[in-house]
């Protein structure tokens, strides 16, 4: 099974990658709470601004550890955290109690936060003493943390176990060293995000954490080939305009970009639409569901009033929980 989920967990981030090889990755997590905390299931899921309609399902956002289990997913092979800001680690203490990761992938970072900042009064303060004591105790295991640069290779993540091969197809474009010495010079680790190539045998998803400019510049220098009319696009900051510049769509060009939550005069629709390529955002679709074994990739949305409107002729797949919508092409 190769299959690429990406949540509806308000205004934050999370991914999920069931690989063929039986490993589970789990990229950023927010909305996440423990089965004593929130009892829901996967199916409640089912219950945007563009011009297909604001669908509102930013108001009915899935919790993740349900959704893994859903899935029958009890344990994960490795968490990776793109970056230290709390929408992306919300519900890191609950994530990791309950599906326990075996690696940890983490950046190089001093970020201090002060939760008796109001900005931070909606996160849980124990999922960051959580991820700190993962960080700064630098733990061999429970789970293993690895802080990995631009161009890394190693055993499982895009090596098998024999040190060839393609292993679950994770490549790590950015950041490199300098990207990292910046963002702790300016305090800003938005351009120490993990930006990850996830090539599948349906073909390439491009991850990019809350990449800001500098990455992308350092991309299209050092990855350009790499990142060049990549089939799926997760796009940097959730699709937030984020006060930044859009050339590198020029070159990255996706065939279909998700967006996550946002309000929608926060979102860079523009960009996106004056270059003519196509968005679809969680506040559309709730969760989407991409078939990464299809060449071309299928796609499948939780929202069945989304998915209707898309495509009038939509069929629910028991096997993905989802309903089909179409297939990503040019």
């Amino acid at each position: 099974m190769g299959v690429f989920h990406y949540l509806n967990v308000r205004d934050g981030d999370c991914s999920i990658i069931q690989h063929p090889s039986g490993h589970i990755t789990v990229i950023d997590v927010c909305n996440a709470k423990s089965e004593e905390m929130l009892k829901e299931t996967i199916k409640k899921a089912f219950s945007e601004t563009s011009v297909l309609g604001n669908f509102r399902q930013k108001d009915e956002p899935v919790n993740p550890i349900s959704y893994l289990k859903g899935l029958g997913i009890d344990s994960i092979f490795r968490f990776i955290g793109t970056h230290p800001d709390m929408d992306h680690l919300d519900g890191l203490k609950a994530l990791f109690d309950e599906v326990s990761p075996t690696n940890f992938w983490d950046t190089d970072n001093d970020e201090e936060k002060d939760f008796t900042n109001t900005k931070f009064q909606k996160y849980d303060e124990e999922d960051w003493n959580l991820y700190k004591s993962l960080r700064d105790e630098n733990s061999k295991s429970n789970p293993k943390r690895l802080v990995l640069y631009s161009g890394a290779s190693g055993k499982y993540y895009n090596q098998d176990e024999n040190g060839s091969g393609g292993g679950d197809g994770l490549h790590i474009l950015a950041p490199n060293e300098e990207l990292i010495k910046q963002a702790k010079e300016s305090g800003d680790y938005n351009d120490a995000s993990y930006v990850i190539l996830y090539k599948s045998n349906g073909g390439r998803i491009l991850l990019s954490g809350d990449s800001h400019d500098n990455t992308w510049e350092y991309l299209l220098k050092n990855n350009k080939a790499e990142v060049k009319d990549v089939d799926l696009l997760i796009a940097p900051h959730h699709g937030r305009k984020s006060n930044r510049s859009y050339d590198f769509l020029k070159i990255v060009n996706p065939a279909l970009t998700f967006f996550g939550n946002a309000d929608s005069k926060d979102l860079a629709y523009q960009a996106w639409s004056s270059r003519s390529l196509p968005v679809i955002t969680n506040n559309q679709a709730n969760c989407m569901v991409v078939d990464t074994n299809s060449s071309p990739m299928a796609v499948y949305v939780t929202n069945k009033k989304f998915a209707e409107t898309f495509n009038p002729e939509t069929l629910y797949s028991e096997e993905f929980g989802a309903y089909y919508i179409g297939k990503i092409g040019r």
